[in-house]
């Protein structure tokens, strides 16, 4: 199907440049029926097309010219920057647009998108709070953790239907028939944890037709352990940000290691070092969603580069040509049934 697409074009760190660059590079590898809405200060917009001899009709600019710092206060700026490109981008894709886009993407301030897509773009039946999915990879498959920064101080019901839904994400966007569900804690043992951790295993435990395999701690993050993982936000975005950094320096220290070994040999190394790199490089994989919303938003690296940026398009015209938000409604209902002892 066509996907109309909406992009916030001064969201990020290297805006307007990176996320324009971006949207020119997607072109050649989006359907000729899909369409980019450019969000942004028209003027800006269409002097770098031109400059950079563009001319597409795939291409629409619509203008909008307040810009919410990365800084900025979240739920404030949305509430007071209305005519702000990433609160515009979040209305397009709300149902109550007159033309709607099919999904948005922005690599701005997280805290104010979370915010817009609640407030414009409401949730999905069924869903209490929306959760950021972020793909990590691992050495035995990418893990989807859930939440990454969208929720945190949660309730356990929050957690429970956060692993619902990145299980549905992991099965329509991964491939995983049967994913299996871990809970973060300090430890592996029942008696461990938290009451908001022993709270939402308990009712994960109790949902039908679920592969849950209880407690993981972080040292089984990246061994395999399980293909969902569910955390609150702050201990979830705190992970993925130890993870962004570590992964960076470890390249660095083996690199700097072999080539002081023998230059010779890094230079035959680096190939395989690339292909590595690229597995677990956040810029490869675009951008996570934020599962719950009704409609579909997808919340970019804040220093993301143009390749993030067409990336990002890429894995969004995925995301709304699989269904997941239908296969959502449907999951959690029937959950909901199931744990109150309805009739399924």
């Amino acid at each position: 199907m066509a996907v109309r697409l909406g992009i916030d074009v001064m969201g990020g760190d290297h805006a307007p440049d990176a996320v324009l660059r971006g949207c020119i590079d997607a072109l050649p590898v989006i359907a000729q029926d899909d369409t980019l809405v450019l969000i942004g200060p028209e003027p800006v917009i269409s002097s770098y097309l031109k400059e950079h001899g563009v001319s597409d009709s795939r291409i629409v600019i619509e203008h909008a010219e307040d810009v919410i710092a990365m800084d900025a206060v979240p739920m404030e700026a949305v509430r007071n920057q209305k005519d702000s490109t990433l609160v515009r981008m979040s209305v397009l894709g709300s149902k109550k647009a007159e033309v709607r886009c099919d999904a948005v993407i922005s690599a701005g301030n997280t805290g104010a998108c979370v915010a817009a897509g609640q407030m414009n773009m409401r949730r999905l039946p069924g869903v209490h709070r929306p959760g950021i999915a972020v793909t990590i990879p691992a050495f035995h498959g990418p893990v989807t953790l859930c939440d990454a920064g969208a929720n945190p101080e949660p309730r356990a019901t929050h957690l429970w239907q956060y692993g619902l839904m990145a299980e549905v994400y992991a099965r329509k966007i991964h491939g995983i028939e049967s994913p299996r569900i871990g809970v973060m804690n300090i430890g592996s043992e029942e008696s461990k944890g938290s009451g908001l951790a022993k709270e939402t295993a308990e009712l994960l435990r109790n949902t039908p037709d679920i592969n849950f395999i209880g407690y993981i701690e972080g040292r089984d993050f990246f061994a395999g352990a399980a293909d969902v993982v569910v955390t609150d936000g702050f201990l979830g975005n705190t992970l993925l940000k130890m993870a962004e950094g570590l992964a960076k320096s470890l390249f660095q220290a083996i690199a700097h290691e072999i080539n002081d070994y023998d230059p010779e040999l890094a230079v035959k190394f680096q190939p395989v070092t690339k292909r590595i790199y690229a597995k677990n490089d956040y810029h490869e994989h675009g951008g996570a969603p934020l599962l719950g919303v009704n409609g579909v938003m997808l919340i970019a690296h804040g220093s993301s580069e143009p390749r993030t940026i067409k990336n990002a398009i890429t894995t969004t015209i995925e995301f709304v040509n699989s269904g997941i938000n239908d296969a959502i409604i449907e999951r959690l209902a029937i959950a909901e049934k199931a744990l109150q002892g309805e009739p399924v």
